[in-house]
């Protein structure tokens, strides 16, 4: 088993062809495949076959990894102030067209999936980041919700707004993060 760098090829490949992705889907070319994608970051087509396998996993992967790095799991301090930093994070992350369309295709691709596992496992990974937030909140004393809450409540309904073209206004972050905590409030 070969272990990757951070920093070294490995991740100057998979940056390529994660942004690649992001710019094909921006220029409106949904159904680019791989050695378009591979073309796009200058590398060879076997490079990503052989690291993500299908094109669903590729679109999967540079999603995922989009969202970890525009919307981090922050540590306010408090569960109030963790979950508007990180809605806030998330917002703005769609209020950009690559965030976007990123989302769009990443919908598409979970919907047609047919080798679901590898898949599950990035969300189940990004889950379980909630889960670490809601895990100090708990750990600090604070009622805390479930991550399916925090999902119903907060996330769900910004990406509901972005995929039917709905603008996200300046306060819908404080409203959708009230509404999860009231709900949990005695």
């Amino acid at each position: 088993m070969t272990t990757t760098r951070p920093g070294g090829r490995s991740a100057r490949v998979r940056d390529a062809v994660h942004q690649a992705v992001v710019e094909l889907l921006v220029a409106g070319e949904f159904e680019a495949a791989i050695p378009k994608i591979a073309e796009r970051a200058g590398v060879n087509p076997t490079s990503i076959y052989r690291r993500w396998g299908t094109r669903e996993n590729l679109l999967l992967d540079a999603a995922v990894t989009r969202l970890q790095a525009t919307s981090p799991i922050p540590d306010t301090g408090s569960l109030r102030g963790d979950l508007l930093a990180w809605a806030g994070r998330v917002e703005r992350a769609m209020a950009d067209p690559g965030g976007q369309v990123v989302l769009r295709a990443l919908i598409a691709a979970m919907a047609t999936r047919t080798s679901g596992e590898r898949q599950g496992e990035r969300l189940l990974a990004r889950g379980a980041d909630l889960q670490e937030m809601l895990d100090a909140a708990a750990a600090r004393g604070e009622p805390v919700p479930s991550v399916d809450e925090v999902l119903d409540y907060v996330l769900a309904p910004l990406y509901l707004r972005v995929l039917l073209g709905i603008p996200v206004e300046p306060e819908t972050t404080a409203v959708l993060v009230g509404r999860l905590l009231g709900h949990r409030a005695p």
